[in-house]
């Protein structure tokens, strides 16, 4: 495993991943096609195929207990029976109220669904590093804990914690980027590819621990794997298009000192002298 770690792969994920060891991560961060966009990279001709697929490949390549994130619309999963592969814990919804609401004939999608799976039950969830700020006045929440079901009951476990909350399963509190946000690579990238630091930083800390190996199938501009590197995590990529390769291994190299590209997989034989300067 000595030889993925810290590798960002200029590979088709499904070529990359059959040349993987079996077990071999711990989380998976999928932000792939949603097949909702002109954008080349977005064309499946069959999402919900697409995602089985990779549910199926993920499956293989995961630990006992492992989890996997996967991005997507609300259609994405519909008709998949992904039930013999992995067990589908939530659906957590990311709501964008500040989405442009341009729809003429429909209601505006102003949210994306990350479907939260597991290998088995999942051995990691680190609440107590991703909680957030109580919306709840404490005078009244103090008041609903004297109620007996909580004080005397099964649900005393709900009570107050000073360190804040659980984020549920809707996440409105994490923001877009914008064209103003320092992270933002380049306007391309903006809402079609690249995601917020944060966004990334609350699903890898909730899912595992330093130490633990992540993988991202589709890194983009390496937002996945530079915050995971950042957080002590050994990190390994594939993205199909080489400039965004190149764009994830730069970012990455910002954190990691032994950060590699791999051109070995890619069509382009040039790419494989290509200067890394």
């Amino acid at each position: 495993m000595k030889d993925i770690e810290n590798t960002i792969y200029t590979a088709e994920s499904f070529e990359l991943m059959r040349n993987l060891p079996e077990n071999c991560f711990d989380l998976i961060v999928a932000d792939g096609p949603y097949a909702k966009t002109v954008h080349e990279w977005d064309q499946v001709e069959d999402i919900q195929d697409f995602n089985l697929q990779l549910i199926k490949e993920f499956s293989r390549i995961m630990k006992p207990g492992a989890s996997l994130y996967l991005f997507g619309k609300h259609n994405a999963l519909d008709f998949v029976d992904y039930r013999s592969y992995l067990k589908l814990n939530t659906r957590i919804i990311w709501y964008q109220p500040s989405r442009l609401a341009q729809g003429r004939l429909n209601y505006t999608d102003n949210f994306d669904v990350i479907y939260y799976f597991s290998k088995g039950r999942a051995t990691t969830y680190n609440l107590d590093d991703i909680r957030v700020p109580q919306m709840v006045e404490l005078a009244h929440r103090k008041r609903c804990e004297n109620v007996p079901s909580v004080k005397n009951g099964k649900f005393g476990k709900t009570q107050f914690n000073p360190k804040g909350k659980n984020p549920g399963n809707v996440w409105g509190d994490i923001k877009q980027l914008t064209y103003k946000s320092k992270e933002l690579v380049n306007r391309k990238m903006l809402n079609t590819i690249q995601k917020p630091e944060k966004l990334m930083e609350r699903i890898i800390k909730a899912s595992s621990q330093p130490g633990d190996f992540v993988y991202d199938p589709f890194s983009g501009t390496g937002t996945a794997v530079k915050v995971a590197s950042r957080l002590g995590r050994k990190v390994c990529a594939s993205e199909y298009s080489p400039e965004l390769a190149m764009i994830s291994y730069n970012r990455l190299r910002e954190v990691c000192d032994d950060a590699r590209i791999d051109f070995s997989y890619s069509v382009d034989s040039t790419l494989k002298n290509m200067s890394l300067a």
